[in-house]
């Protein structure tokens, strides 16, 4: 059993590495199986397929974000006011605690997840979606309560909109931590880009 699970581990942690590099596209079961040492009937007795396989990836990420972004926003909601800003500042936590699941996990995640939207990983947002709706429901109540003047259908575009911006920022993060350490001498890690982030999705979202 033990070995089984080192095995499985082992999948994991190559496909996340070469997922992270390449994109999930650009990598297949075979560039894994062989970077990995495996053979395909270990990743296919693991994970049954590569869809399998990238949700799986990115879960052992999500099974600890998802319920600490809940705890944070449950706290938040017990406020009778709060702002957008502080319904974002809520998500910071829980993502800088990535590194904690893996080393430099933060950053590792939110290049996944940029990853798997342009992509177009239409399964695993699906399966975010679903597995996860109650912490993204209570994401969105919190946005509601934070600025009652804008309708659901308000909230629907500008939280679409965040996740472009998200997204392109997550899929880009190497190419724009280089630029700014070449054009502003500045280093750049996940916190850096949170402190840039998170003022300007909360503005974007509460704007007239």
């Amino acid at each position: 059993m033990a070995a089984k699970h080192k095995t499985k581990e082992k999948i994991l942690d190559v496909a996340e590495a070469l997922f992270a590099e390449h994109g999930f596209n650009d990598t297949s079961l075979r560039t894994i199986t062989s970077k990995a040492g495996v053979n395909l009937a270990s990743v296919n007795y693991h994970f049954g397929d590569k869809k399998t396989l990238v949700r799986a990836v990115l879960n052992r990420y999500l099974e600890a974000f998802m319920p600490a972004v809940s705890d944070a926003l449950i706290t938040l909601n017990l406020n009778t006011d709060f702002t957008m800003k502080q319904v974002f500042e809520a998500l910071r936590e829980p993502l800088m605690s990535l590194n904690d699941v893996h080393p430099n996990g933060t950053s590792r995640f939110m290049l996944l997840i940029g990853r798997g939207y342009t992509d177009v990983q239409g399964h695993l947002r699906w399966f975010i979606t679903t597995r996860y709706q109650d912490s993204l429901s209570l994401f969105v109540e919190s946005v509601l309560k934070a600025n009652p003047n804008l309708s659901r259908e308000e909230v629907f575009w500008r939280l679409h909109f965040t996740l472009g911006t998200c997204v392109f920022t997550m899929a880009s993060s190497q190419a724009l931590s280089e630029i700014a350490h070449n054009d502003y001498g500045k280093k750049v890690d996940a916190k850096c880009v949170l402190d840039q982030l998170i003022p300007y999705l909360a503005a974007g979202v509460s704007a007239e």
